[in-house]
Parts: structure tokens; sequence; C-alpha cells
């Protein structure tokens, strides 16, 4: 199915309820400027946290005609926040750990530079939160197109499945070097099955190898079994959908002056 076919695809879904057809809107416009990039733009990017997300991320945004000018990460000398470079910056994109992505996001945001932010595992501030609401920074527990697509999917499930009886599961699996336990993405399932009325389900995680990350829910009654599935290829999906965000929240800044 091609990426015009996704947006068609979720502008038709449910129809019958005028509630969840306007959520479908929404994120059909959602992937329709993510997939068509609308909001392109050139950009002068500061990098926090250079690791392999970080070498990605700046793949990806060279690639994009971006430009970085300033990366940051753990052994960085605390001048380099306030150096030319990082202060010329149009956006930060911080992909780094649990204990650090708090300050360095109070960082950037008091030096007047905004912020997308991909790190999972720690809980937001109210403060914080209420400068994300303003649209000040922007966090996601996954940035990839291809998983908010199957958020919407599981959504939709939890919706559809919820008068039945049917009894939801939840397993992710991701690398060796993942902190957090469960995934921000498997969380984000949890959550979402929560608010549509269903009761909180239990994460099972695994850690082996170098599995970029699959997670799978699991809808199961005595007659029947469905399933959905997302399989994580590489970072690269990752870094795409956070630049993207980057590119839409600058042009966003922009065009409010």
């Amino acid at each position: 199915m091609g990426k015009g076919c996704i947006y068609v695809f979720f502008s038709l879904f449910c129809k019958k309820d005028l509630h969840n057809r306007k959520k479908s809107s929404i994120f059909a416009g959602f992937l329709w400027i993510v997939c068509k990039g609308e909001y392109k733009v050139s950009m002068k990017i500061a990098l926090i946290g250079y690791g392999k997300m970080g070498h990605m991320l700046e793949q990806i945004a060279l690639g994009r005609g971006h430009e970085v000018v300033c990366t940051l990460d753990v052994d960085t000398p605390s001048a380099v926040w306030d150096s030319s470079a990082f202060l010329g910056a149009d956006v930060a994109i911080e992909f780094t750990a649990p204990a650090a992505a708090e300050q360095n996001i109070r960082r950037a945001l008091q030096r007047g530079i905004p912020v997308v932010s991909g790190t999972t595992g720690w809980v937001i501030p109210d403060d914080l939160r209420a400068a994300q609401i303003a649209g000040k920074w922007v966090w996601k527990s996954n940035f990839s197109v291809g998983v908010n697509v199957f958020f919407e999917l599981n959504r939709q499930l939890a919706l559809l499945l919820k008068p039945y009886g049917y009894l939801p599961d939840i397993e992710e699996i991701h690398h060796i070097h993942k902190l957090d336990k469960p995934s921000g993405t498997a969380k984000t399932l949890q959550e979402d099955i929560l608010s549509a009325g269903g009761q909180k389900v239990a994460v099972r995680s695994i850690r082996e190898g170098e599995v970029p990350g699959t997670h799978t829910v699991t809808w199961d009654s005595p007659e029947d079994t469905i399933r959905i599935q997302h399989i994580a290829k590489g970072r690269q999906g990752f870094a795409l959908g956070a630049v993207l965000e980057a590119e839409k929240l600058v042009n966003k800044r922009k065009n409010n002056g």
C-alpha cells in the first residue's frame, strides 16, 4: 500500500462513529504531512546525544539538506551549551538516556532552542509538560511513521473489540543495550488500551541481541485471536520520523513569527 493509500485508508476508517472519524482524520493529516514532506525546511540542527542514534540522525538530516551545527554527548564540556554553534541552532534533537533527558531539555529551552526528544524511560515534570503543550518542544515514545500507524490500529482495535470481551496482551523485544523496560512504545500501546476503557495490560519485555525493536499486540477470545505487530529493521525509521518532526516544529515557529 502506497503512502497516499495510507492517507485515504485512515480518512475512511471508522465512518460509523463521528468522534473516531475526527480522530482518524486528524491522524490521516499527520500521515499526509509526514509522507509528503510538506514541512521540509532548511534547518540548523544541534544533536544532543551522539551515539548510534545521533549518527543516524545526522545522516538523515544531511540527506534532507539540513546542517548539523553542533553535537553534544556525555563528555562534551558544559561551555558548548553557550557556544555560538549551539545558540545558532534552529532546533535540538535529543536522544540520550533517561537520567539525562530532563536536564538536556531544560538547558536547551532556557537558551531559546526548541527541542524534539525521543528519550524514553523518564517522567516528564508538570512544568515541562506545560512547555510541551505550549509548543516549545516535542516528545514522543516513537517517531517512526510505521509505529504511529501501529498505534492507531491498536487504538481502533481497543474500541472495536471492547464490547466482545477480547483480552489484550503486549510483548516487546529490544537489544540488550536498551535501558528502559518496558519500552516507551509499549507504554503508549498500554495507555491507549486503557484510554479506550480497557484494563491495564501487563507488558512482557525481552532483551536479546541487537534487535532494533519488535512490538506485538495480541487480542484473544475463546473463538479466535487477532494479532498486530510492528518490526523495526533498524534505526532509520526512528531517525527519519524525528527529523520530520523537527521540520514541522521549526516551520510552525517560523510561521508564527
